[in-house]
């Protein structure tokens, strides 16, 4: 377990502390409890368009890299469906620059027009190279749009369409930054060589001062049970075909996740997976595939994937795949696999711990869930499931009605 110490500020700020005195550098890890999901129609792509802005100037600040590099840190940031989380290393002799850094753009963030169409231009040019020019690069444009009907999920964390970051306007702008980026709305992580003492007092000087949020946050609307399969075909300059299909499952903190993440780890994860095994080391319409869960707070989907080898199609591949998983939910998990999976689990977080940077985020990101510890509980209760519930919610959850498919298809093979 990752010891930490923790205190709130008066306007709602979240401080978390974890001392780490093996080391000489310190990490600021700034999360924002704001993804795609609080999004509206129309309007997509501004929880990482923000991310965006935040690198660019603030108040006291001309430009944000170039501030914190003269003391020898370094930084960057990721946006997803429900968080936008912001990360900084330097030397902890330095830690101070980071507080105000991380202070002004929170307080004092430039949302002049200049600034705007900039970083308008930027985004527009990554939805074009990342999701349009790419192959395959769309492919969760339609799986959202098909799988979702209601709920913010149903486009990705880029946005919807490039029409909609074309028509931000300031105002826009404006009101997602007062609304979202407020310090009741943070969780930040102090980590490193740092002490309570010299947290709480840098917390205070820069952080207390700035007002909690005042804009009511938008009703997010809930997802209703799928009970009809949905299929999408899609034509596209691909070497291969590809299959993809999704299947809903519950939210992070809702019972069954675990569950349906110890499926997929079982079917779809490594080299010696059940999927791996049966379809490409001993099949041959798949060239490779995997399964895994989003892990989204609300809920979400477990995904199965594969690319074709050349010549198969995405329709035949369904069948081998369909195949492979109605026999896992008709039989037994062995105690060797079961032992297998979730040492993997403890593996990987063994592996994650060794940074100070993964323990600062793993910190923020179960703080935001609603406890810093919950990532040592969800271990603890995932590695005690027997295979017995496990199978029960892959029959639950693994049901046609319940799936959406998108057959990617290949010009050439057609």
């Amino acid at each position: 377990m990752i010891n930490y110490q923790q205190f709130i500020l008066d306007n709602g700020l979240h401080v978390l502390v974890h001392e780490d005195h093996s080391t000489k550098i310190a990490v600021v890890n700034t999360l924002y409890k704001v993804g795609s999901r609080n999004e509206i129609e129309g309007k997509t792509g501004l929880a990482h368009y923000f991310e965006h802005l935040m690198f660019g100037s603030s108040k006291h600040v001309p430009v944000f890299d170039t501030a914190l590099e003269k003391v020898g840190g370094s930084c960057n940031a990721f946006t997803n469906t429900d968080i936008t989380n912001y990360y900084i290393t330097l030397p902890a002799i330095n830690l101070e620059t980071a507080f105000w850094l991380e202070s002004d753009r929170m307080m004092h963030l430039s949302l002049n027009e200049k600034t705007i169409e900039t970083q308008r231009k930027v985004v527009i040019e990554e939805f074009k190279q990342r999701y349009l020019n790419q192959p395959y690069g769309d492919v969760f444009h339609h799986i959202r749009e098909m799988a979702y009907d209601r709920h913010p999920y149903r486009w990705p964390t880029i946005g919807r369409n490039i029409e909609d970051i074309v028509n931000y306007k300031k105002e826009y702008v404006e009101e997602f930054y007062f609304t979202h980026y407020r310090p009741d709305n943070a969780v930040m992580v102090v980590a490193g060589d740092v002490t309570l003492e010299q947290v709480k007092q840098l917390s205070q000087k820069w952080f207390a001062d700035i007002p909690s949020g005042e804009i009511p946050k938008k009703t997010i609307t809930e997802e209703l049970p799928q009970i009809n399969k949905k299929t999408k075909f899609i034509e596209a300059d691909v070497p291969t075909d590809a299959l993809y299909k999704v299947y809903h499952v519950p939210g992070r903190m809702h019972q069954g996740y675990l569950e349906a993440d110890l499926i997929t780890d079982i079917l779809g994860f490594g080299r010696s997976s059940t999927l791996e095994q049966a379809l490409v080391k001993n099949g041959d319409i798949f060239a490779s595939v995997g399964g895994y869960v989003l892990g989204t707070v609300d809920p979400g989907l477990m995904v199965f994937s594969g690319k074709m080898e050349k010549g198969q199609s995405a329709e035949d591949a369904e069948l081998a795949l369909d195949e492979v998983i109605e026999e896992f939910k008709k039989n037994t998990i062995s105690d060797s696999i079961l032992s297998k999976v979730k040492n993997q689990a403890e593996a990987m977080k063994t592996y994650e711990s060794i940074q100070l940077l993964n323990r600062a985020m793993s910190l923020a990101y179960y703080a935001h869930l609603g406890n810093p510890d919950y990532n040592q509980i969800e271990y603890e209760k995932k590695t005690k499931i027997p295979s017995e519930k496990i199978l029960d919610w892959a029959n639950t959850l693994l049901r046609e009605e319940n799936s959406s498919v998108l057959y990617y298809k290949s010009k050439a093979s057609s």
